[in-house]
Protein backbone atom coordinates (compact mmCIF):
# COMPACT_ATOMS: atom_id res chain seq x y z
CA UNK A 1 0.00 0.00 0.00
CA UNK A 2 1.39 3.31 -1.02
CA UNK A 3 1.36 6.02 1.65
CA UNK A 4 0.68 9.33 0.04
CA UNK A 5 2.47 12.43 1.25
CA UNK A 6 -0.78 14.15 2.18
CA UNK A 7 -1.85 11.19 4.36
CA UNK A 8 1.54 11.11 6.01
CA UNK A 9 1.34 14.78 6.95
CA UNK A 10 -2.10 14.26 8.48
CA UNK A 11 -0.87 11.24 10.46
CA UNK A 12 2.13 13.16 11.77
CA UNK A 13 0.00 16.06 12.98
CA UNK A 14 -2.45 13.67 14.63
CA UNK A 15 0.31 11.85 16.50
CA UNK A 16 1.84 15.15 17.60
CA UNK A 17 -1.45 16.36 19.03
CA UNK A 18 -2.09 13.10 20.88
CA UNK A 19 1.41 12.66 22.27
CA UNK A 20 2.12 16.27 23.29
CA UNK A 21 0.30 16.11 26.66
CA UNK A 22 2.02 12.82 27.46
CA UNK A 23 5.45 14.21 26.61
CA UNK A 24 4.85 17.39 28.60
CA UNK A 25 3.56 15.46 31.58
CA UNK A 26 6.53 13.12 31.66
CA UNK A 27 8.94 15.96 31.07
CA UNK A 28 7.55 17.86 34.07
CA UNK A 29 7.81 14.75 36.23
CA UNK A 30 11.44 14.29 35.26
CA UNK A 31 12.12 18.00 35.78
CA UNK A 32 10.58 18.02 39.25
CA UNK A 33 12.41 14.82 40.15
CA UNK A 34 15.68 16.39 39.08
CA UNK A 35 15.01 19.45 41.25
CA UNK A 36 14.21 17.28 44.26
CA UNK A 37 17.42 15.33 43.71
CA UNK A 38 19.41 18.56 43.62
CA UNK A 39 17.91 19.82 46.88
CA UNK A 40 18.29 16.43 48.52
CA UNK A 41 21.87 16.19 47.36
CA UNK A 42 22.65 19.64 48.79
CA UNK A 43 21.26 18.83 52.25
CA UNK A 44 22.78 15.34 52.19
CA UNK A 45 26.12 16.76 51.14
CA UNK A 46 26.01 19.14 54.11
CA UNK A 47 25.17 16.30 56.48
CA UNK A 48 27.82 14.09 54.87
CA UNK A 49 30.49 16.76 55.26
CA UNK A 50 29.61 17.03 58.94
CA UNK A 51 29.68 13.30 59.45
CA UNK A 52 32.94 12.95 57.52
CA UNK A 53 34.48 15.54 59.79
CA UNK A 54 34.02 13.39 62.88
CA UNK A 55 35.15 10.08 61.53
CA UNK A 56 33.80 7.30 59.37
CA UNK A 57 30.13 8.05 59.93
CA UNK A 58 29.98 5.89 63.08
CA UNK A 59 28.41 8.69 65.13
CA UNK A 60 24.80 9.73 64.89
CA UNK A 61 23.63 13.30 65.43
CA UNK A 62 22.04 12.23 68.70
CA UNK A 63 25.29 10.69 69.95
CA UNK A 64 27.33 13.78 69.12
CA UNK A 65 24.88 16.12 70.87
CA UNK A 66 24.60 13.79 73.86
CA UNK A 67 28.36 13.44 74.12
CA UNK A 68 29.04 17.18 73.97
CA UNK A 69 26.29 17.95 76.48
CA UNK A 70 27.69 15.34 78.83
CA UNK A 71 31.21 16.73 78.48
CA UNK A 72 30.02 20.23 79.33
CA UNK A 73 27.92 18.99 82.22
CA UNK A 74 30.89 17.07 83.60
CA UNK A 75 33.21 20.04 83.19
CA UNK A 76 30.89 22.59 84.75
CA UNK A 77 29.95 20.32 87.67
CA UNK A 78 33.59 19.59 88.48
CA UNK A 79 34.75 23.20 88.15
CA UNK A 80 31.91 24.73 90.16
CA UNK A 81 32.17 22.11 92.89
CA UNK A 82 35.89 22.65 93.49
CA UNK A 83 35.85 26.43 93.15
CA UNK A 84 32.94 26.79 95.57
CA UNK A 85 34.94 25.05 98.30
CA UNK A 86 36.85 27.00 100.91
CA UNK A 87 40.05 28.32 99.29
CA UNK A 88 38.82 27.24 95.84
CA UNK A 89 39.95 30.61 94.52
CA UNK A 90 42.23 31.81 97.28
CA UNK A 91 44.68 28.88 97.15
CA UNK A 92 44.70 28.59 93.36
CA UNK A 93 47.53 30.75 92.05
CA UNK A 94 46.17 30.66 88.49
CA UNK A 95 42.85 32.30 89.36
CA UNK A 96 43.40 33.92 92.77
CA UNK A 97 41.83 37.37 92.76
CA UNK A 98 44.42 40.01 93.53
CA UNK A 99 44.16 43.77 93.78
CA UNK A 100 42.96 45.42 90.55
CA UNK A 101 45.73 46.81 88.31
CA UNK A 102 44.67 50.39 89.04
CA UNK A 103 44.99 49.66 92.76
CA UNK A 104 48.38 47.94 92.70
CA UNK A 105 50.20 51.19 93.37
CA UNK A 106 47.88 51.60 96.34
CA UNK A 107 48.81 48.15 97.59
CA UNK A 108 52.51 48.91 97.29
CA UNK A 109 52.16 52.20 99.10
CA UNK A 110 50.15 50.66 101.93
CA UNK A 111 52.62 47.82 102.38
CA UNK A 112 55.44 50.33 102.47
CA UNK A 113 53.81 52.12 105.41
CA UNK A 114 53.07 48.94 107.35
CA UNK A 115 49.46 48.38 106.29
CA UNK A 116 50.04 45.14 104.40
CA UNK A 117 47.67 43.16 106.64
CA UNK A 118 44.83 45.42 105.55
CA UNK A 119 45.54 44.56 101.92
CA UNK A 120 45.76 40.83 102.73
CA UNK A 121 42.36 40.93 104.38
CA UNK A 122 40.85 42.65 101.35
CA UNK A 123 42.32 40.06 98.98
CA UNK A 124 41.07 37.19 101.14
CA UNK A 125 37.60 38.71 101.27
CA UNK A 126 37.42 39.12 97.48
CA UNK A 127 38.26 35.46 96.98
CA UNK A 128 35.74 34.37 99.58
CA UNK A 129 33.09 36.33 97.68
CA UNK A 130 34.06 34.53 94.44
CA UNK A 131 33.87 31.14 96.15
CA UNK A 132 30.43 31.98 97.51
CA UNK A 133 29.07 33.22 94.17
CA UNK A 134 30.25 30.10 92.33
CA UNK A 135 27.69 28.02 94.22
CA UNK A 136 24.84 29.60 92.25
CA UNK A 137 25.80 28.97 88.61
CA UNK A 138 24.32 25.47 88.15
CA UNK A 139 20.96 26.27 86.56
CA UNK A 140 22.39 28.87 84.20
CA UNK A 141 24.91 26.40 82.81
CA UNK A 142 22.35 23.61 82.71
CA UNK A 143 19.89 25.68 80.65
CA UNK A 144 22.59 26.66 78.15
CA UNK A 145 23.69 23.04 77.77
CA UNK A 146 20.10 21.88 77.20
CA UNK A 147 19.68 24.40 74.37
CA UNK A 148 22.65 23.07 72.38
CA UNK A 149 21.69 22.34 68.76
CA UNK A 150 23.09 19.75 66.35
CA UNK A 151 25.01 22.53 64.57
CA UNK A 152 26.43 23.73 67.89
CA UNK A 153 27.53 20.21 68.81
CA UNK A 154 29.34 19.47 65.55
CA UNK A 155 30.98 22.90 65.62
CA UNK A 156 32.25 22.20 69.13
CA UNK A 157 33.47 18.72 68.24
CA UNK A 158 35.41 20.05 65.25
CA UNK A 159 36.71 23.05 67.21
CA UNK A 160 39.77 23.62 69.34
CA UNK A 161 40.58 22.42 72.84
CA UNK A 162 38.31 25.07 74.38
CA UNK A 163 35.49 25.08 71.83
CA UNK A 164 32.88 23.81 74.30
CA UNK A 165 34.05 26.26 76.95
CA UNK A 166 33.94 29.14 74.46
CA UNK A 167 30.41 28.09 73.46
CA UNK A 168 29.31 28.10 77.09
CA UNK A 169 31.04 31.42 77.74
CA UNK A 170 29.30 33.02 74.77
CA UNK A 171 25.90 31.67 75.79
CA UNK A 172 26.06 32.43 79.52
CA UNK A 173 28.41 35.35 80.25
CA UNK A 174 25.77 38.08 80.15
CA UNK A 175 23.33 36.04 82.23
CA UNK A 176 26.03 35.01 84.69
CA UNK A 177 27.18 38.61 85.12
CA UNK A 178 23.62 39.72 85.86
CA UNK A 179 23.11 36.84 88.29
CA UNK A 180 26.54 37.14 89.94
CA UNK A 181 26.52 40.88 90.56
CA UNK A 182 24.04 40.96 93.46
CA UNK A 183 25.48 37.72 94.88
CA UNK A 184 29.03 39.06 94.77
CA UNK A 185 27.91 42.38 96.22
CA UNK A 186 26.17 40.61 99.09
CA UNK A 187 29.14 38.28 99.60
CA UNK A 188 31.56 41.20 99.63
CA UNK A 189 29.50 42.81 102.36
CA UNK A 190 29.21 39.52 104.25
CA UNK A 191 32.95 38.83 104.11
CA UNK A 192 33.75 42.44 104.99
CA UNK A 193 35.52 42.95 101.64
CA UNK A 194 33.63 46.20 101.10
CA UNK A 195 34.70 47.38 104.54
CA UNK A 196 38.33 46.48 103.91
CA UNK A 197 38.19 48.07 100.49
CA UNK A 198 36.86 51.28 102.00
CA UNK A 199 39.46 51.13 104.75
CA UNK A 200 42.26 50.65 102.20
CA UNK A 201 41.34 53.62 100.11
CA UNK A 202 40.54 55.80 103.08
CA UNK A 203 44.06 55.07 104.34
CA UNK A 204 45.61 55.51 100.88
CA UNK A 205 43.85 58.76 100.14
CA UNK A 206 45.52 60.26 103.20
CA UNK A 207 48.86 59.91 101.39
CA UNK A 208 47.78 60.64 97.82
CA UNK A 209 46.45 63.57 95.87
CA UNK A 210 44.77 61.16 93.38
CA UNK A 211 41.88 59.36 95.08
CA UNK A 212 41.04 55.91 93.72
CA UNK A 213 37.44 54.77 93.34
CA UNK A 214 37.19 51.28 91.82
CA UNK A 215 33.96 49.32 91.30
CA UNK A 216 34.85 46.36 93.50
CA UNK A 217 31.71 44.35 92.74
CA UNK A 218 32.21 44.51 88.96
CA UNK A 219 35.87 43.62 89.30
CA UNK A 220 35.28 40.57 91.51
CA UNK A 221 32.35 39.43 89.36
CA UNK A 222 34.49 39.43 86.21
CA UNK A 223 37.38 37.69 87.95
CA UNK A 224 35.00 35.04 89.26
CA UNK A 225 33.80 34.34 85.72
CA UNK A 226 37.38 34.27 84.42
CA UNK A 227 38.39 31.71 87.03
CA UNK A 228 35.30 29.61 86.43
CA UNK A 229 35.77 29.39 82.66
CA UNK A 230 39.49 28.79 83.08
CA UNK A 231 38.78 25.61 85.02
CA UNK A 232 35.95 24.50 82.75
CA UNK A 233 38.46 24.83 79.91
CA UNK A 234 40.91 22.59 81.75
CA UNK A 235 38.20 19.97 82.21
CA UNK A 236 37.37 20.10 78.51
CA UNK A 237 41.01 19.71 77.49
CA UNK A 238 41.34 16.68 79.74
CA UNK A 239 38.30 15.00 78.16
CA UNK A 240 39.58 15.72 74.66
CA UNK A 241 43.12 14.51 75.26
CA UNK A 242 43.05 12.01 78.10
CA UNK A 243 40.99 8.82 77.62
CA UNK A 244 40.98 8.31 81.40
CA UNK A 245 38.91 11.49 81.78
CA UNK A 246 36.11 10.01 79.64
CA UNK A 247 34.18 8.32 82.37
CA UNK A 248 31.04 7.38 80.41
CA UNK A 249 30.49 5.25 77.31
CA UNK A 250 29.19 8.14 75.21
CA UNK A 251 32.21 10.30 76.03
CA UNK A 252 34.53 7.45 75.08
CA UNK A 253 32.77 6.94 71.76
CA UNK A 254 32.45 10.58 70.73
CA UNK A 255 35.94 11.71 71.66
CA UNK A 256 37.71 8.52 70.63
CA UNK A 257 36.16 9.07 67.20
CA UNK A 258 37.45 12.63 67.22
CA UNK A 259 40.95 11.53 68.18
CA UNK A 260 41.03 8.98 65.38
CA UNK A 261 40.06 11.62 62.87
CA UNK A 262 42.49 14.26 64.11
CA UNK A 263 45.36 11.87 64.69
CA UNK A 264 45.65 12.66 68.39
Amino acid sequence: MELKFENFAVLKNTLALNLTPFIKKNFMKKYLLALLMVFSFTSCETAKSIMDSVGNGNLTNTEVVQGLKEALQLGTDSATFHLALLNGFYKDDMIKILMPPEAQSVEKSLRNVGLGSLVDKAVLSMNRAAEDATKYVGNIFLNAIKQMTIQDAFGILRGGDRAATDYLKQKTSAQLTAAFTPIVSKSLDYTDATKYWKDIFTAYNKFSNKPVNTDLTAYVTQKTLDGLFYHIGLEEQAIRKDPAARITDILKKVFANQNTKSGL
